[in-house]
């Protein structure tokens, strides 16, 4: 069972988001690998575990993301691919085109990915990869159990479960609740130092993976403002009610 996973760095969910100039800071941020990709990981690992094979880890992303894959191998991936080249980052659009290129090029039966990104929550790539690849796609897995040629996964939808059956090769997303990522081992962390680490060339052509769209503003949310108690009959509250919301919330 050949297993891609597709790997992102995200900031800590902890940490606080500041503007500078316009843009996100990352001074002195803490970078992990996106939560909902561990648990990619972690059942890629439980399937390797139970049917053999071999994991890869797919990354777009800086240099830095070097940290976070290197956090998944010692978890027990066996190689990696870092594609970490300027002119390939993106937007959702881009970054399907480039990775759906490189994926083209590898033996695949199943390949796993987060369901969202905690940072942008697009929530995008893996159904616009599935799509150029030609496979299934299946999101937000709660559970996935895989013979041969076929998988059957539960999958979570609005508080309930779905059932839905594919043949292989397949794209799954994977969703919190379908299993507990493992902590990387000692010898697990000295082994991923000398893990494969590969970072490719790839020949696509520039109008290729042209953006679809440009950011043009970067903000944070306004601050919040105390609420208003209103007092009164219940009719003129409800007269005030629909003031307020019609000329300082706009709303309605």
């Amino acid at each position: 069972m050949d297993i891609l996973v597709l790997l992102k760095q995200t900031f800590d969910t902890e940490e606080k988001i500041v503007l500078k100039d316009g843009k996100i800071s990352e001074e002195g941020v803490e970078f992990i690998i996106n939560p909902y990709d561990e648990y990619a990981v972690e059942e890629a690992l439980k399937i390797k575990e139970n049917h053999g094979g071999t994991i890869t880890l797919l990354s777009l992303g800086p240099d830095r993301f070097e940290s976070s894959i290197r956090t998944a191998l010692a978890m027990g991936a066996d190689q990696a691919i870092l594609l970490d080249d300027e002119n390939l980052f993106g937007d959702e659009y881009t970054v399907s085109q480039v990775l759906a290129k490189v994926i083209q090029e590898q033996s695949y039966d199943l390949i796993l990915a987060g369901h969202v990104a905690v940072d942008d929550g697009s929530g995008q790539v893996p159904q616009r990869i599935a799509e150029i690849l030609g496979i299934p796609f299946i999101g937000t897995a709660v559970k996935i159990e895989l013979d041969d040629q076929h998988v059957t996964v539960h999958r979570d939808v609005e508080g309930d479960t779905e059932v839905v059956e594919a043949s292989l090769p397949v794209l799954i997303t994977t969703q919190q609740g379908l299993n507990e990522p493992r902590y990387p081992s000692l010898p697990g962390i000295m082994k991923a130092k000398k893990k494969p680490l590969s970072r490719p060339d790839v020949e696509i052509e520039k109008e290729a993976i042209q953006a679809k769209t440009e950011t043009l503003e970067t903000y944070l949310p306004s601050k919040k403002s105390a609420g208003k108690i209103l007092s009164g009959e219940i009719n003129k509250q409800a007269k005030e009610l629909i003031q307020l919301l019609h000329n300082e919330a706009k709303v309605i």
